[in-house]
């Protein structure tokens, strides 16, 4: 059986990522595919990847992650955040490099509503004077 080390939960607009951080050579799995398959841009991947080379922890766990809700970007966004976590779970000491660099913190700004009247949260229809 496969042993965790260390989980964390990321989030980013509407997107949750559920982190698992295990003893490894450096795999990189988001919904059992590679990380560089499942995300469309390298920008995406780097992003996933940020805590794993600020803490120079990229070979030595293996990480899969569980995501779902929002888009691609979002995505990305909440697997740092969870691998983030994840990491500093796994070593303490990790913990202030993270913060130093924003990887623990949750990132709160979300789609602001559509208000009534309007054709978007602030888009407004066009006026017309006749």
């Amino acid at each position: 059986m496969i042993k965790n080390i260390g989980m964390g939960t990321g989030r980013r607009k509407t997107a949750i990522a559920r982190v698992f951080v295990r003893e490894g050579s450096g795999k990189l799995l988001v919904n059992d595919q590679e990380a560089s398959a499942y995300f469309a841009t390298l920008e995406q991947v780097q992003v996933v990847r940020q805590p794993l080379m600020v803490t120079s922890s990229d070979t030595k766990f293996d990480i899969v992650i569980k995501v779902s809700g929002g888009g691609l970007n979002g995505q990305a966004g909440a697997c740092s955040h969870g691998i983030a976590r994840a990491l500093s779970q796994v070593d303490v000491s990790n913990h202030d490099s993270l913060k130093a660099n924003g990887l623990l913190t949750r990132d709160s700004r979300m789609v602001e509503r559509k208000k009534y009247g309007q054709r978007g949260a602030r888009r407004r229809f066009q006026f017309s004077k006749r």
